[in-house]
């Protein structure tokens, strides 16, 4: 958070379904002896709570996802029938359902299985959300597909086209100002519709026709025209559809495939396919080829996949952080990054064969900073650790670790303050350390903003306070003070 807040463009999440039949453990830190009781035991089909437990674990990561995301961000959740309607809710309270985007449904497989007794599902779906109306449009890539509608059967020289209907879905009644009559060039014939009206005005049917835009097919046979859409007119993408089909964006079996040719072994259930994730980065990333995108449930680690396989394709420097806190982190998650990147001597694809290139770096997390153990001189943290968790909570704006000035006790400044923090991981030195006199004048000359002073107690009255434009926080118990 203290580095990345505000700077993550797309964030991709496939967290538990919450089937019944995963088993999966809320895994958070909870001080409360209840909370722990009634969280610690493993979630399944036989937990009446499960659906509760499930908004438990999701309500906190979604609030920080949210943080991380930047103005601009879209966040792409993958889930199924058992929760999206609770998830729709969550998202609605924490983005606003004024930032709701869209709910994709995504064709997984395209069998049916034999082994359903009722209803065989092969979709699942991507809730999709965006950060603020700084997203305003999305537009995906044009493929051959899209593209194969346009032909040229009149040897246009302005190329490409295709056709759409010239007739207005109401009636005459109800747009009397685009009733009128249209001359057929062919039979010479004055055209007016029974029923409906036209989709433009008189005067741009007339700019239609002097252009020659009005198509009334082969050797002019149609009873109504059309109206030509060149190609040239619409490059530059195509509009997203709700409805991803398999065949551009790929199925759980092909997953599967991706995973057992590069870990030469079937070792996770439903991996995401990397054609899911492309083209989820290609809607949501723009022309933007050094994002940051975010997975916080990595899983077998398609997301960087994905994005190591884009910046060979087009040479972008796009960088992914994952965050998975299963076992298999390393032996899956890891491992999966490090072969794509190295090269897989089997695979079929020659780019994967050879090696996508690229790097990441490997971190485990380290003792939570927990304000109660401070106070209690227990699992005291490191000096610049505490640093930035301080500068950013207080602040909300990035820590350097180059700013800090151990010596002068300054951990940086943010728009609005200097900030210092009195502290060493030894509980004599907290015990016997206070913001006194002697240390506001080696706080330096006044440079015009106001000295945020982290400390375990203080000797000052508050015309000193005031005096050396000192605000003084409390540790450990005022962290929190100046977020509100």
């Amino acid at each position: 958070m203290p580095t990345y807040a505000g700077q993550v463009k797309c964030i991709y999440i496939d967290p538990p379904y919450n089937t019944g039949n995963e088993k999966w453990v809320y895994n958070d830190n909870v001080n409360s002896p209840m909370m722990q009781e009634w969280l610690g035991k493993v979630v399944d089909k036989e937990d009446l709570t499960r659906h509760d437990k499930w908004l438990c674990l999701m309500m906190p990561r979604l609030k920080l996802l949210r943080e991380l995301l930047a103005e601009d961000g879209i966040i792409f959740i993958n889930i199924d029938d058992n929760e999206v309607h609770h998830l729709r809710i969550l998202m609605d309270e924490i983005f606003g359902e004024d930032n709701f985007l869209a709910t994709i449904s995504w064709e997984k497989r395209f069998t049916r299985s034999n082994n359903a007794r009722l209803f065989s599902s092969i979709k699942d779906y991507i809730v999709t959300y965006r950060k603020s109306s700084m997203v305003s449009q999305l537009k995906e890539a044009r493929s051959e597909k899209s593209d194969s509608i346009y032909t040229n059967p009149d040897k246009d020289t302005r190329g490409l086209w295709t056709s759409v209907s010239y007739v207005n879905p109401a009636t005459k009644a109800q747009r009397p100002n685009l009733t009128y009559k249209i001359k057929n060039p062919f039979s010479k014939a004055m055209i007016e519709h029974p029923t409906n009206a036209w989709k433009y005005s008189y005067e741009v049917y007339l700019e239609h026709a002097k252009e020659n835009r009005l198509y009334w097919g082969e050797k002019g046979k149609n009873t109504f025209p059309r109206l030509k859409k060149f190609l040239s007119e619409v490059e530059g993408g195509i509009v997203p559809t709700d409805l991803w089909r398999y065949d551009n964006a790929g199925t759980t079996d092909e997953g599967s495939k991706e995973l057992n040719e590069i870990l030469g072994k079937d070792i996770f259930d439903n991996p995401k396919p990397t054609k899911l994730i492309k083209r989820i980065l290609n809607l949501a990333l723009d022309d933007s080829p050094n994002a940051i995108i975010l997975d916080s449930f990595a899983g077998s680690g398609t997301t960087a996949h994905a994005v190591l396989a884009l910046n060979k394709e087009d040479g972008g420097n796009r960088k992914f952080i994952l965050v998975e806190c299963e076992e298999y982190a390393d032996e899956i998650t890891a491992e999966r990054v490090r072969s794509v990147i190295k090269g897989v001597k089997k695979a079929t694809d020659e780019r994967l064969k050879e090696g996508l290139g690229g790097s990441f770096s490997y971190f485990e997390l380290g003792d939570p900073i927990e304000m109660k153990s401070i106070l209690e001189g227990k699992k005291l943290p490191s000096y610049i650790d505490l640093a930035r968790y301080v500068f950013y909570t207080a602040t909300g704006e990035e820590f350097s670790p180059k700013a800090v000035n151990e010596k002068r006790n300054f951990i940086g400044a943010s728009k609005g303050y200097e900030v210092y923090l009195l502290y060493k991981p030894d509980l004599d030195y907290l015990k016997n350390t206070a913001l006194n006199l002697e240390v506001a004048k080696q706080l330096g000359e006044y440079k015009g903003k106001k000295r945020l002073v982290f400390a375990p107690t203080k000797y000052l009255d508050t015309d000193y306070l005031l005096e050396y434009r000192i605000e003084y926080c409390q540790l450990p118990f005022e962290i929190y003070k100046l977020k509100g």
